[in-house]
């Protein structure tokens, strides 16, 4: 969901940057070479055939050249010969324009059903991480005899929400040959119902029936139509076409979905479409932040009829309930999901509830857990550090980085050419060239010492988000000063200490927000390091006494910053100084984090993750991990994430009134 109130976070939206970055030289005007590639770019978007073949003889020579040679096949691949094609890829063997093309061309000989050319070409595919394009090849010979193949295509397909090809070609196919079932067409055609992607349960079920695709179109523009049609639902059909009516009604109105399944269709279903519309009814009401909702989810009979999603909807419910064996029995029941953090820590904290004596087994067994996620990499793996009774402190620096090291990460050839096109302000390029070569180039992508000498290139070329994003990505060795850069360091301190405002909030939303590009600005007009939309920048300006404010000043720096933390501060205050509930207003709004209080008390964190917005719900823990860390790094001193939460919940009665101007 897009959110485009106040300010919109960078995971909102797609971002469209002028880059500037003193160690690339200041964006000046491009020379004729430069000029040739942002034309050809442009001419990309607009499928412009013909301008693409004009430039591309003046591209060459370029360090972009792979680019324009892929933008200018891409645009005609259907049309391209196999032999040009296969010059095209040895010309550009290892570079990500290479295998970008090869991913392209594979999911073209897929869609043609070219599974002798297909079967030639995937092994090749270094990047491997296009869903689709996998399962073409689990389609093909060489995968349908596998006893995994089945597990491994319904997880994939399950994935997608949308239509697509790929995996619903293999579906068919592996439905045919009996290593599928009916209700695993029935399971995508619940999601897709769920999800309100009616083409994709349509698709699902024409695997079964066309005329079975075609009622789940009728369903979804009209679930309560069809079920006052049906007195009885006695075959298999019919209750799986009752389920997804109940589905599509539960989507907007659970109770009403309660209700009919109470009366009448709950008699009517298997065990299993019982137990999976009462979660979906749960999951709803949770996301609505119905007080029923946990109560919804205790008619679940047996967690194992349900998927991931469904039992961590569970798990929330039971965690605002504060039901911490339904906690339990839930992140138990998950498939891969168990294994995130998150639900380590939340099943080891109801261990923990659960068991109070010291040397119980089940105790022994959370501190074993927590102890496998303790750090200070993220959200809970900082609160399962505190779990253990210890405080978040900035680690020691690892060892420096060789000359050698250094010099190997400056002369990658696709790490130049990302900080190029980053240079040129071809954004999407640059990072996706700099992924490829940190991440994909190689299988396992770079070592750890290796991408903190990419890191420490792109840190030092003060292109932030590349930095930070890839010295997260060590596993065992972490670099503060890669991961939590200070851009304007005294800027910062010097407003926040003005306007007493912890500069390390103020960071940890940066981070969170613009990762310290300068000049972000988003596709509905969210601007600079703190990501202010135009109106919220213009009414911040007069409350804090900004004259002659005008709109084309929110990207210079200071302006931003003061603006920025001016609202902040604004929204801090308005919510009792509740750090959770401010980043909640700062990236939805204030009178959603309103609505989102009301209800119990809870503990901040069980608050956060019950947040029904997954970028809000990501975005509040991201700033408060944040936060903590740069408060380590800022003071010196064990800092706690816990204090900084603290709970949520009802507006106290004695506070001052709601500030209801806050935009």
């Amino acid at each position: 969901m897009q959110l485009t109130q106040i300010l919109t976070s960078l995971g909102a939206c797609v971002l469209i940057f002028s880059f500037l970055s003193p160690a690339l030289g200041q964006t000046n005007a491009p020379n004729k070479a430069d000029e040739v590639i942002l034309d050809m770019s442009q001419a990309f978007k607009k499928n412009d055939k013909a301008q693409l073949s004009r430039l591309l003889p003046k591209a060459k020579g370029h360090a972009l050249e792979p680019w324009a040679a892929y933008w200018d096949l891409r645009v005609r691949l259907d049309q391209a010969s196999n032999s040009e094609i296969q010059q095209f890829l040895t010309q550009y063997a290892g570079s990500y324009a290479e295998d970008r093309l090869r991913n392209d061309w594979l999911l073209q000989m897929g869609r043609q059903r070219d599974w002798a050319d297909f079967a030639k070409e995937y092994p090749r595919f270094r990047m491997n991480d296009d869903r689709e394009v996998r399962c073409y090849a689990l389609s093909t010979e060489a995968y349908l005899s596998k006893p995994d193949t089945a597990t491994e295509l319904k997880r994939l397909w399950y994935a997608f929400r949308d239509t697509e090809d790929g995996c619903t070609y293999t579906a068919e196919k592996l439905y045919d040959l009996k290593k599928i079932e009916s209700l695993d067409l029935w399971r995508k055609a619940r999601l897709a119902m769920d999800n309100n992607r009616p083409r994709a349960a349509q698709l699902a079920l024409n695997i079964e029936s066309v005329e079975l695709g075609k009622q789940a179109v009728l369903i979804h523009a009209d679930p309560q139509k069809y079920l006052d049609k049906r007195i009885l639902a006695i075959t298999k059909k019919r209750k799986e076409l009752s389920v997804l009516a109940l589905i599509r009604i539960a989507n907007t109105d659970p109770d009403k979905a309660a209700q009919l399944i109470e009366k009448k269709w709950g008699l009517m279903l298997t065990k299993e479409e019982h137990n999976w519309v009462w979660a979906v009814i749960g999951k709803q009401a949770a996301q609505k932040l119905q007080d029923n909702a946990h109560n919804y989810f205790n008619k679940v009979s047996r967690n194992q009829d349900l998927n991931d999603e469904l039992l961590i909807w569970k798990t929330r419910a039971a965690l605002r309930s504060g039901d911490w064996k339904a906690v339990i029995s839930a992140v138990d029941a998950m498939d891969s999901a168990k294994q995130d953090p998150t639900w380590i820590y939340w099943k080891a904290r109801g261990q923990l509830a659960a068991n109070p004596a010291t040397l119980e087994p089940m105790r022994l067994e959370a501190v074993a857990a927590l102890q496998s996620i303790a750090s200070v990499k993220g959200f809970y793996e900082q609160l399962a550090t505190e779990e253990l009774g210890q405080s978040i402190t900035a680690p020691a620096k690892p060892e420096a980085l060789t000359t050698q090291e250094k010099s190997v990460a400056a002369q990658n050839a696709g790490l130049q050419r990302a900080l190029i096109a980053l240079s040129l302000g071809l954004r999407s390029e640059g990072n996706r060239e700099w992924n490829y070569s940190t991440n994909l180039h190689t299988p396992g992508g770079m070592s750890e010492r290796e991408l903190l000498a990419a890191a420490d290139l792109a840190c030092s070329k003060q292109v932030w988000d590349r930095c930070i994003n890839t010295s997260e990505r060590t596993k065992l060795t972490i670099d503060f000063d890669q991961r939590f850069p200070m851009p304007l360091k005294d800027t910062v301190l010097r407003r926040t200490k003005e306007i007493q405002l912890d500069p390390a909030y103020v960071y940890g939303l940066i981070r969170q927000e613009s990762r310290f590009i300068m000049d972000a600005k988003s596709v509905v007009g969210a601007a600079g390091l703190m990501q202010v939309m135009p109106a919220t920048a213009k009414w911040t300006a007069k409350k804090i006494g900004m004259t002659n404010f005008q709109a084309h000043q929110i990207t210079d720096q200071e302006i931003n910053v003061a603006i920025g933390t001016g609202y902040l501060k604004l929204v801090l205050d308005d919510f009792d100084g509740s750090m959770p509930l401010a980043a909640a207003a700062y990236n939805a709004g204030p009178s959603r984090s309103r609505n989102w209080r009301k209800g119990p008390v809870l503990e901040a964190a069980i608050w956060a993750e019950n947040i029904p917005f997954n970028e809000t719900r990501d975005y509040v823990k991201k700033v408060l991990s944040n936060t903590t860390n740069y408060a380590a790094i800022i003071t010196g001193q064990p800092q706690s994430l816990k204090a900084r939460l603290g709970t949520v919940g009802p507006r106290n009665a004695q506070a001052p009134a709601e500030n209801t101007d806050l935009p």
